[in-house]
């Protein structure tokens, strides 16, 4: 086993697409933030990048025995999923919940989520909180446990992407919080992963 596959790999998700979005600010600046740790491989995945229809199968992923997928973008989006050891959704608010884009991106998704640690970066009205709220219960219903730790990234900073501003400067005063959020993800993310071995 090379050093690489020894180490906890860890994805963070872009969750918006749309035009100009502010999310992977906070996206890149989170995945630094795991990049200086030495125990873990840290690694983007924008849903720019991933393109998929919205859920329309017959069966879903959790049906036991069902055939794979044949959408080329989901097996390459759910093998991404399989790799990942933990995850950090980065998630903008829209109307009190998140965008239809990473709820998509979650639903064509089973087995690979399951027993996996989460966390929750967020933006936008109420700093993302209710946004936050819903994707719980939706990570819950996936087996994935999500963490108590998260990052609300305050509505200034991001005005400041819209205008101009210094958003560095407003992710910078949330650096404890990022902490709290990493430490309690490395903690659940190895506790579930020596689980899977094991069982």
């Amino acid at each position: 086993m090379s050093r690489d596959q020894r180490k906890t790999t860890v994805s963070v998700v872009v969750g918006s697409t749309r035009q100009g979005r502010f999310s992977e600010k906070p996206a890149q600046w989170i995945l630094q933030h795991l990049r200086k740790r030495d125990d873990i491989n840290a690694r983007l995945l924008d849903l720019r990048d991933f393109p998929m229809p919205f859920f329309d199968q017959t069966v879903t992923p959790a049906t036991p025995g069902r055939a794979p997928y044949e959408n080329e973008v989901v097996k390459r989006w759910t093998a991404a999923i399989a790799a990942s050891d933990g995850f950090i959704l980065v998630t903008p608010e829209y109307n009190h919940g998140p965008p239809a884009v990473l709820k998509n991106a979650i639903d064509w998704v089973y087995p690979e989520w399951n027993r996996k640690a989460v966390a929750f970066v967020s933006y936008g009205s109420a700093s993302g909180a209710r946004g936050v709220q819903q994707l719980r219960q939706i990570a819950i219903e996936v087996q994935l446990s999500p963490i108590r730790s998260s990052v609300h990234i305050p509505v200034a900073t991001l005005w400041a992407h819209f205008q101009g501003g210094d958003v560095d400067k407003g992710l910078a005063e949330l650096e404890r919080p990022a902490e709290a959020l990493i430490d309690d993800l490395l903690w659940w993310t190895a506790a579930l992963k020596a689980a899977r071995a094991s069982s």
